[in-house]
């Protein structure tokens, strides 16, 4: 089993800020898109959020990559191409592994930016659409999903199953330490150097069981096995996600 750690939505790059929280609930922005999307923050109904987040850059008008997606039937679709998907494929992500999105947002009262898990995806199905017979294409495309209304490379792909996006900001989803920079984590006791993908450097594993995560990526991978640690750390971040 593996457990994949994807960095999705705003950040200072992406988008120009930080996703908010709001309530009590995080919002995960997509980050914007081009010609390839018919879904604006506007359809979503995260037009005021996206104009605040990127200091009045974006509005309710402009199109965005509406990736994941989470559906009311509580299936998510989420599509990966290029590098990404080259390196999920290479360490042999599939069928009963899981995504844990994450995603950089702002503590509701403090305004401190940090990064946090924000959904989750257990994958049952990865579809690849330069393969896709037309008739499951056209339902993908009638979805709206971005990957499927314009291919971004030949080994474009969508992986199902089920998911949610979390609907509240409990500490236990939060993963940057506390009073850190966004990329300093609260690193989990099983979690150690050599099992992380992009994370080999040993000035990354820190003392405190803290992990100075990479700038720039998607997919961190760590290959967990049958271990029962892990497993336990997921099932209880599963239980956080569902509450």
């Amino acid at each position: 089993m593996k457990i994949v750690f994807s960095r999705k939505g705003f950040d200072s790059a992406a988008g120009g800020g930080a996703s908010p929280i709001v309530d009590g609930k995080p919002i995960s922005l997509p980050i914007p898109a081009g010609v390839a999307s018919r879904t604006t923050y506007g359809d979503l109904g995260l037009g005021d959020h996206a104009a605040v987040a990127s200091r009045g850059r974006l509005g309710e008008n402009d199109p965005c990559h509406h990736d994941p997606m989470f559906l009311d039937d509580g299936t998510c679709v989420f599509g990966q191409v290029g590098a990404a998907q080259t390196h999920l494929a290479n360490q042999g992500v599939g069928v009963g592994d899981v995504f844990l999105f994450f995603g950089l947002f702002r503590e509701e009262e403090s305004g401190e930016p940090h990064h946090r898990i924000f959904g989750c995806l257990e994958i049952e199905r990865v579809v690849h659409l330069d393969s896709c017979a037309g008739p499951e294409r056209d339902g993908f495309r009638d979805l709206g999903h971005p990957h499927a209304l314009q291919m971004h490379g030949t080994n474009d792909c969508l992986y199902i199953g089920s998911g949610l996006a979390a609907s509240r900001a409990p500490k236990s989803l939060r993963l940057t330490v506390p009073g850190g920079p966004p990329s300093l984590w609260r690193r989990p006791g099983w979690l150690r150097r050599g099992g992380l993908s992009y994370h080999d450097r040993p000035d990354r594993w820190l003392s405190g069981s803290r992990l100075r995560s990479v700038a720039r990526g998607q997919e961190f991978v760590a290959d967990i096995g049958s271990r029962r640690h892990p497993r336990e750390w997921l099932a209880q971040t599963l239980a956080a996600l569902r509450k």
